[in-house]
């Protein structure tokens, strides 16, 4: 509980320097003054504390909140140098001479001792201001130098009645610690586990279960009577004392249990849906992680970043990594995200980060995943013979190819060690010069056209070749 309330430190405890613990149903304080040394400010109001205790080793402690609480005794804060504040409103301290204990507390300055029974004796107030004189404010009102000087005047009666009223209201405490006690003994020894009498389970069970009828008449019945003693309990006139506050306390704690067992009877909790009757994979992020998911290309794989609680056991995680999707069970609940390429389930990998406690999946991808690179679009006509000549003469696209290098046809070597395309035209060196070639002039035909002696038609419309 501690370092789960100590977050704004990063849950370090030993240098936490404010811890709030209130409304946290504490029954009793303990190692406070061994795992918090550095304490300055500490708020445990609206508990069932009824002891101060384990506190007195903080050196440092400035202000204490112990309000609304079960304390009957001002005691165990002489270690506590530094405290400047101490709030104890609305608790049950009878003993007002246990207030003396807080002279070596040479700091204190403000003191709230009011809805407490010791703040109803006469000379209270008198009593308080002369056994504490570093106070400089009681229950909220400052203490002038006048009033300081009146208080020193009686002094000797002052305490003489305090004692008195002391020692009537603790005999009173003593009666009221008797009779809870004999309370609880008959409770106690009422039979069936809420006090009621019930007929024999062996004779009058049998009939009530096989008429359905029957049982909603006790079901009604029995809300009924639930009804009528719960009115009792808030409306029956009780003491207001330690035992009180318990016994109220733990009738609230049965009735929001029994509600909650309730709930969990009428309505089920549907099951969580990760995978629909389609076969589609969902995303779901019950323990509400912040997460990143990326594409790591050097190692040709992807890479799943989960925040998990840096403090957290990793016997609380389970990873399941398929195919298609990664699934992390963080305490129970379930972290699942589709991935956005095939990957190896069993090549990948599950690693946590030492300094900030993350989960980091690596997940290489399948073989023969193709990565999809852009594509050029040839224009219209490429594949046509271009026309080869000086200048800047030329369409965009070739401009383009040209800038871009040349192209090249790729051709499994496998092929190639069969048949080389290379070396279908043999090649000439520059020492042999031009070849010689030997055609002859026909006569032109009667279309026009001119025919060689290998039996080459020429046509006038397509242009030499170079």
């Amino acid at each position: 509980m501690v370092r789960r309330r100590a977050e704004h430190n990063e849950c370090e405890i030993f240098s936490l320097e404010e811890l709030s613990l209130h409304q946290q149903d504490i029954e009793r304080v303990e190692h406070l003054d061994r795992w918090c040394r550095e304490l300055r400010i500490l708020y445990l109001q609206s508990n069932l504390i009824s002891r101060i205790e384990n506190v007195g080793r903080l050196k440092k402690l400035q202000y204490l909140n112990l309000a609304l609480n079960n304390i009957e005794v001002i005691e165990n804060l002489e270690g506590c140098e530094s405290l400047q504040k101490l709030d104890l409103t609305v608790n049950f301290v009878g003993r007002l001479s246990s207030v003396v204990s807080l002279q070596r507390c040479v700091l204190l300055t403000e003191l709230f001792l009011v809805g407490n029974p010791c703040a109803q004796f006469q000379g209270y107030r008198q009593y308080v201001v002369n056994a504490l004189p570093q106070l400089k404010w009681l229950d909220g009102t400052e203490i002038s130098r006048s009033e300081r000087i009146r208080a020193s005047r009686g002094l000797e009666e002052a305490r003489r009645r305090v004692w008195e009223q002391e020692e009537e209201y603790l005999k009173r405490r003593g009666t009221e610690k008797e009779e809870a006690l004999r309370e609880k003994g008959d409770e106690e020894r009422k039979p069936g586990f809420d006090g009621r009498r019930y007929a024999d389970v062996n004779t009058a069970a049998p009939a009530l279960v096989e008429n359905q009828e029957n049982q909603e008449n006790q079901e009604v019945k029995e809300n009924l009577d639930e009804e009528r003693r719960e009115q009792e309990f808030w409306h029956t006139a009780c003491p207001f004392t330690p035992e009180s506050r318990l016994e109220a306390h733990r009738h609230l704690e049965e009735k929001k249990k029994k509600t909650k067992e309730k709930e969990k009877e009428k309505k089920p909790k549907a099951p969580r849906t990760l995978i629909t009757a389609e076969g589609r994979v969902l995303n779901v992020n019950e323990p509400k992680l912040h997460f990143s998911l990326t594409e790591d290309e050097e190692h040709n794989s992807i890479v799943l970043n989960l925040e998990v609680y840096r403090h957290m056991d990793t016997s609380l995680m389970d990873v399941d990594v398929q195919p298609t999707y990664a699934r992390v069970k963080v305490k129970g609940k379930i972290f699942q995200t589709v991935l956005p390429a095939e990957v190896k389930p069993d090549s990948s990998t599950a690693q946590r980060s030492q300094t900030t406690g993350h989960l980091v999946l690596t997940m290489p991808r399948a073989e023969g995943e193709i990565k999809v690179k852009k594509t050029v679009s040839r224009p219209p006509g490429g594949s046509q013979t271009r026309r080869c000549g000086g200048g800047g003469g030329g369409s965009p696209w070739d401009s383009k190819r040209r800038h871009n290098g040349p192209e090249r046809l790729e051709v499994d070597p496998g092929e190639r060690a069969a048949v080389d395309f290379a070396n279908i035209v043999r090649r000439q060196s520059s020492e042999e010069g031009p070849p010689e070639l030997s055609r002859t002039t026909a006569p032109p035909t009667a279309a026009g056209h001119r025919s060689f002696s290998d039996g080459f038609v020429d046509d006038p419309d397509v242009p030499p070749l170079i």
